[in-house]
């Protein structure tokens, strides 16, 4: 089977966005380690993302596009919370804001579609499925105002900011990787289900423990970072 070269940039990119995240989600945050696997995770999402979305589109399977662009806002935002100096900002910013509140109205709107019986909408994926992504970016949204208007951020609510985003873009391509290819049109097209996993490997359950590994250490990092001291000072990379 011949896949496009999209979507080989989407699924190899994928892969590595995952390893690298979760190698940045073991290590001391701050150390060399993590800002290390943090670069290589950052590039590969937003190359996975884009690929994905391309895809998407090119296919008129308007929820995965939803998706993809959703994940590229996240990881950017991220990146840029701790590219960005105690309580800077910029024009990046801005345009990432930008960015969030175009896919949120966009997810909206194309769940209420959907909803409403649009045979466009409804093809490229279920409204709750819109409405679930369109809400999540718009919260994600809101906050990047409350950034901006304060004047940027700093201290522990800085490392919240990017670890979070981090995470959440984390959830979302484990989940894609290990469980969500059954319900993702752009790779169930090309088989790869059943590539990944067997049939019974899939009863045994396994593949979501990648996942709930994922989700475990996010709160658990996210619990340490914004109720301890330890990441309220700067840190010395060594």
């Amino acid at each position: 089977m011949i896949y496009s070269p999209v979507l080989i940039v989407h699924m190899s990119a994928g892969v590595v966005g995952v390893l690298a995240g979760f190698t940045a989600l073991m290590a001391p945050k701050g150390e060399r380690l993590h800002r290390r696997a943090g670069d290589v995770f950052v590039l590969s999402m937003l190359g996975m993302a884009t690929a994905g979305a391309v895809a998407a589109f090119t296919r008129s399977e308007y929820l995965n596009v939803v998706a993809g662009a959703f994940t590229f806002y996240l990881v950017a935002t991220a990146g840029m919370t701790v590219m960005r100096k105690e309580h800077e900002t910029g024009r990046a910013e801005l345009f990432l804001l930008l960015l969030g509140s175009v896919v949120a109205a966009g997810s909206l709107i194309l769940g209420w579609q959907a909803a409403h019986g649009s045979t466009v909408a409804r093809a490229g994926g279920p409204s709750a499925g819109y409405v679930a992504f369109g809400s999540m970016t718009l919260l994600f949204a809101t906050g990047d105002v409350r950034m901006l208007i304060r004047g940027g951020v700093s201290g522990a609510q800085r490392i919240v900011r990017h670890l979070g985003r981090m995470c959440f873009a984390l959830i979302i391509a484990a989940g894609s990787f290990f469980l969500g290819t059954a319900g993702d049109p752009v790779l169930k097209r090309v088989g790869l289900r059943a590539t990944l996993f067997t049939p019974a490997v899939r009863q045994t359950h396994l593949p979501v423990v990648p996942v709930l590994l994922v989700v475990a250490l996010a709160v658990y990092w996210l619990i340490r970072v914004q109720f301890t001291r330890e990441y309220r000072k700067p840190r010395v990379v060594r």
